[in-house]
């Protein structure tokens, strides 16, 4: 079963349904409890240190859900917010959704033994577009079991831009059969980002199954509203601490 947070576990699941409203009026009732849903994100690939740092610092500042960050920055990452609570997460796969199973299950493997806490992948989008449906689902069955053997989040990324209809919702019943805790709408370096509409049609398929995160292009709190509307129950943004701020943070 997907992991959820004290905020979800009182309000959104009921006999496998999701109450978007109610959910979105308990979040937005603070900006802490918008932080809360917010996975604080730094993918560029020219990031330093310093950025990677500084994330960090603004993750456990705000108590963001996560502090996102690339693979070589995970030891970073935990080692500054070691101790606070605050998971480290990591894209694996990414962003192409082109790996290999195995290095799949290596990076997933390396990336929770250095202490990611949260992975977010990408499902393997061409196998999907071909119809091969078993590759999908033993792609991401073979990462959620070593994420989950150690106590770690899937998030998988559909990268909704990409496919038809069809083809999300086979997707999203593929991964959530393969064990997703997570279904994700994009990796914000593709031709589009995520959309309300793409949100509402992942809600539709995973009712109380899993949850749903919205990324790409997430910039402001109406942003973060509209989303929340559709259905998502976590965001992925790099804006989240302007985000927080235009609801009172400091």
């Amino acid at each position: 079963m997907a992991a959820v947070s004290p905020l979800q576990e009182e309000i959104e699941f009921d006999h496998g349904t999701f109450d978007s409203a109610a959910f979105t009026t308990q979040t937005l009732a603070s900006w802490q409890n918008v932080a809360g849903i917010i996975d604080h994100t730094l993918l560029k690939p020219d990031a330093t240190r310093e950025q990677v740092e500084n994330l960090c610092d603004e993750a456990l500042r705000y108590r963001f859900a996560c502090a996102m960050v690339n693979p070589i920055w995970v030891p970073t990452a935990v080692s500054v917010l070691s101790g606070t609570g605050i998971p480290v997460g990591v894209v694996i796969g990414f962003p192409l959704g082109a790996s290999l199973v195995s290095s799949l299950r290596h990076e997933a493997a390396a990336l929770t033994r250095l202490g990611a806490r949260e992975l977010d992948m990408v499902i393997p989008i061409g196998q999907l577009k071909s119809g091969n449906h078993h590759a999908v689902e033993h792609a991401i069955h073979a990462t959620a079991t070593v994420a989950h053997h150690h106590g770690a989040l899937l998030k998988v990324i559909l990268e909704t831009c990409l496919l038809t209809v069809q083809e999300k919702l086979r997707g999203a019943e593929i991964a959530i059969q393969a064990g997703a805790d997570f279904l994700k709408t994009s990796t914000g370096f593709s031709s589009e980002g995520a959309t309300a509409a793409d949100v509402a049609l992942l809600r539709g398929v995973a009712g109380g199954r899993c949850g749903v995160k919205a990324s790409g292009g997430i910039r402001t709190l109406a942003d973060v509203r509209t989303m929340l509307d559709a259905g998502a129950n976590r965001i992925g943004a790099s804006a989240g601490v302007s985000i927080v701020r235009d609801l009172g943070a400091e």
